[in-house]
């Protein structure tokens, strides 16, 4: 699989993220985080993370998904993963 280019992976969550929280109106940045989504609790969370493992056909790490302190993060490892 080639690398993705973070305008490709930011379009594809923006996807994932409106079908998870039925927003169509959502646009994640790389600054966005759980306080900045009105429904984005801790099990929209495990939800959230399968939706985007199931979008990029990977899967995160246990600590990996512990770290991520915001959706730029998330971006950094689907990409670092895309490499390989």
């Amino acid at each position: 699989m080639s690398t993705m280019d973070m305008r490709e992976i930011f379009a594809k969550l923006d996807r994932v993220f409106q079908e998870v929280f039925d927003d169509p109106g959502i646009r994640v940045t790389p600054q966005t985080t759980a306080d900045d989504i009105e429904d984005w609790d801790s099990l929209e969370h495990i939800t959230l993370i399968s939706a985007v493992e199931r979008a990029f056909r990977m899967k995160f790490k246990m600590g990996e998904i512990s770290s991520m302190r915001n959706v730029g993060e998330m971006a950094n490892i689907i990409q670092e993963r895309s490499r390989g």
